[in-house]
């Protein structure tokens, strides 16, 4: 999905996700958690904001399976990678990635010839002990 960059774009992102997820669930008979589902569309919210906030230009966000997780990977134009910051309470906003890192099995990111492109990795199944396994930033 290439998003346009007028103010219908996160809310569009995450309706993307919901439907690609659902679609999953109902044509090809996988199992996805209403967790794995919420998780998607903060990490979808949090990596479109972010994008549409540091970076001119067009944004593409694509969704996949990879074995027993949604996939979600977001590409902007802007070759700068993202640094989570140290955890603050006291800090009003920029908290995404930090959130991201958190609930997602796996993060990347990486710079491409134009720009760069983040992928978080969030499991389909709810996590038998009922943490979240991310990982810390």
């Amino acid at each position: 999905m290439a998003l346009v960059g007028d103010g219908e774009d996160i809310a569009r992102a995450r309706h993307l996700a919901a439907g690609f997820l659902t679609r999953v669930q109902a044509e090809h008979g996988l199992h996805v958690s209403q967790r794995a589902l919420d998780l998607t569309q903060l990490v979808v919210s949090e990596l479109v904001t972010n994008a549409r906030k540091y970076a001119p230009g067009p944004v593409l966000l694509d969704l996949q399976i990879t074995g027993d997780t949604v996939e979600v990977v977001v590409w902007d134009s802007d070759p700068v990678l993202p640094v989570a910051r140290a955890a603050d309470a006291g800090r009003v906003g920029q908290h995404g990635l930090e959130i991201v890192m958190a609930v997602a099995q796996s993060f990347e990111a990486r710079r491409e010839p134009v720009g760069k492109c983040i992928t978080a990795r969030i499991a389909l199944a709810d996590d038998p002990g009922g943490a979240v396994s991310g990982r810390r930033p």
